[in-house]
């Protein structure tokens, strides 16, 4: 079935460090969706229309937020980091994708994984508010390389800063220290133990319910160390422990 396009316009675009950045799309009109799911955006070019999926990292409103890293060699991302205020912008009508809290196990702790832009759709978890519902304790692991890589900082921070007995976040940094994080891979960090550690929270199968998001081999990884410990992948007619997005 061919998509359904809004035709939207960049509201604002927040540059995190050179290559990282938010779009925001004024885009009426796309159909609410769940947070977790991802929306086509895409630019008209003379001989075709040019979009990739981009999980959203805003709930459902008016004014989309897209979290983007640029690719040098893409056809698209170079395209969208170039756009200026006020650019026309393709979004599609309709969200796809189950990476979404109706598709996760409900526990007494959620851990949220991701590296890079797998921060996303936790971003417009945590907007929406309803994971609160469902669970005591939420950890936010974010993996990157470079301290500049850390976006949301601020937003994260506020969250720790509101709810300091129910709110974690955890930079972990590839190439520096962070402040309140670890230095390394986030499967170092689990196979040593400090995750929990700097978490305070135990991760296990009688508490514990995992999304993770990002970078593939990480998503394989760290599948490897959950199933080690017992957790298994959820699924709709095996409930489990971890639910898993795969960018590419």
């Amino acid at each position: 079935m061919a998509l359904q396009w809004i035709r939207g316009t960049v509201a604002e675009k927040k540059i995190w460090s050179d290559g990282l950045f938010t779009l925001s799309i004024r885009a009426p009109g796309v159909v609410p969706f769940e947070p977790g799911q991802f929306l086509q955006v895409g630019v008209e070019l003379p001989d075709k229309h040019l979009h990739r999926p981009y999980s959203v990292a805003s709930p459902h409103a008016e004014t989309l937020d897209f979290f983007i890293v640029r690719v040098d060699q893409g056809e698209l991302t170079p395209r969208l980091w170039n756009l200026e205020l006020g650019a026309q912008i393709d979004v599609s009508a309709k969200a796809t994708g189950g990476f979404t809290l109706s598709h996760t196990p409900v526990a007494k702790h959620l851990w949220l994984l991701a590296t890079g832009t797998g921060l996303a759709p936790y971003i417009a978890m945590l907007r929406e508010g309803s994971l609160w519902k469902s669970y005591e304790r939420v950890v936010l692991v974010h993996g990157v390389r470079f301290l500049s890589d850390l976006a949301y900082i601020d937003e994260l921070e506020a969250y720790r800063n509101k709810l300091p007995d129910r709110f974690v976040f955890i930079p972990v940094v590839s190439r520096a220290t962070a402040e309140h994080g670890f230095q390394g891979r986030i499967t170092h960090a689990i196979e040593t133990g400090k995750l929990e550690d700097l978490a305070q929270t135990p991760l296990r199968t009688d508490s514990s319910a995992v999304m993770m998001c990002g970078n593939p081999q990480m998503l394989d990884d760290v599948e490897s160390l959950l199933n080690a410990r017992g957790l298994i992948k959820h699924r709709r007619n095996e409930p489990g422990h971890y639910v898993v997005e795969r960018y590419w």
